[in-house]
């Protein structure tokens, strides 16, 4: 299969990248595996640095890795006019798993990147690709950049090295500094369509048919969270109870209720990422510190440092589960409020939530579509709240009295 099989529903943002991957190898090899000319590569569809943006679900990351494969790609057919990205090659295999020497793929479960972590990749990021044809940085989270580190990546990215390459991944263009956007070539990806969803998770994952309709359909082409939703019963349970609380929020009690049982179950999606990453690491730490595995003992002097920055990180981590569990919940109760204007509104769109029908038309027989417009904005305000770090509780109990008051 060829590197872009997994990039579903972009065939245009396909075609530039896999032309951009033929003047790329142009470059190269006409350079006798030398450095390239930067005059070249003004000239060609191939740039140094990258901006891929579009909607969460649209596979921003995913032709990011394809194109970093494509570009390490070293298949013979080449030679015969075959276009880079083969999938099959020793470059294209090890980019695509993530062991190839020359592409690093950055992604974070913390709430931002920082500064030493981005001074890091500029200084990666001015070495000569180790054995492959280019030194390729993915930066899937580029939107969680610090300023600090945005200043620190833009110098990277005003004054590449000749055989860099910056693929950077945003929900939208305003997520970057303007100072880097304007130094990188723009792909925008659009939501997939949502059969072309489903029949990745059949082809891809081997999902039942039924199954992977009904995700797809539920996250409205959003491939990642239709995977989990596919495949993990507890991610389904959630979502059942996340789709309930319209019809809970009929008095003050049923609103503080059900806030309350939304945080809990953010606090727990969090705990469960802890017990089974939090640990293994911990251990880890412990014995490459010099403490045996298990036995709780002592450590070597001098080593607590590097223990309280581990520990620091798992808090962040933590927080960064709970509020994206947080987000995913509304995020489904928009959808589940979408359908109830459609229904009110007489519209012919797809609803998202065919599986609570009953519950979308007692919603919307009684109420009115402002009053429906109005639970939308609460819920985005909500939303708005979490991201600038309002108290968790606080802004879902205000979500919760806004839906019952509408």
């Amino acid at each position: 299969m060829a590197v872009w099989d997994d990039l579903v529903g972009q065939d245009r943002v396909a075609a530039q990248l896999t032309a951009a991957a033929r003047d790329a190898d142009a470059l190269v090899t006409a350079a006798g595996e030398a450095t390239p000319a930067a005059e070249p590569m003004a000239s060609s569809k191939m740039t140094h640095a990258w901006l891929f943006t579009g909607p969460p679900g649209s596979g921003r990351a995913t032709a990011a890795r394809a194109f970093a494969a494509a570009l390490q790609c070293v298949s013979p057919d080449r030679a015969l006019g075959g276009a880079p990205g083969c999938g099959f090659c020793d470059g294209c295999h090890t980019a695509l798993v993530g062991t190839h020497a020359d592409v690093e793929v950055v992604r974070t479960d913390m709430l931002t990147i920082g500064v030493k972590e981005t001074r890091e990749l500029v200084r990666r990021a001015q070495l000569s690709p180790a054995g492959g044809r280019w030194q390729v940085i993915v930066m899937e989270d580029a939107d969680r950049l610090t300023e600090g580190a945005g200043n620190v990546l833009l110098k990277a990215v005003e004054e590449p090295a000749p055989r860099t390459v910056w693929l950077l991944c945003t929900p939208s263009l305003e997520d970057v500094l303007p100072t880097i956007r304007s130094r990188c070539r723009l792909l925008t990806l659009r939501t997939p369509p949502v059969e072309a969803v489903a029949d990745l998770l059949v082809r891809r994952d081997g999902i039942d048919p039924e199954l992977a309709a009904s995700a797809a359909r539920a996250t409205q082409g959003h491939i990642d969270r239709a995977r989990r939703l596919a495949t993990d019963e507890r991610a389904r349970a959630r979502r059942a109870a996340v789709l309930k609380l319209p019809l809970r929020v009929d008095d003050v009690g049923g609103c503080l209720k059900a806030a309350q049982e939304l945080i809990d179950a953010a606090a727990e999606d969090a705990k469960q990422v802890a017990e089974e990453v939090d640990v293994k690491e911990t251990e880890e730490l412990r014995a490459a510190l010099g403490a045996a595995a298990g036995t709780g003992g002592r450590l070597p002097r001098g080593t607590a440092g590097a223990m309280k920055d581990l520990q620091d990180r798992q808090k962040r981590r933590a927080t960064r589960t709970q509020r994206d569990t947080l987000d995913l919940a509304l995020t489904d109760l928009i959808a589940f409020y979408r359908d109830v204007l459609a229904l009110q509104l007489g519209s012919q769109v797809a609803l998202a939530n065919t599986d609570v029908r009953d519950a979308l038309e007692r919603i919307a027989s009684g109420s009115k579509p402002e009053r429906t417009l109005r639970r939308i904005e609460a819920i985005t305000a909500c939303r708005q709240a979490l991201d600038s770090n309002v108290a968790p509780l606080l802004a879902v109990e205000a979500m919760t009295m806004a839906l019952r008051a509408g």
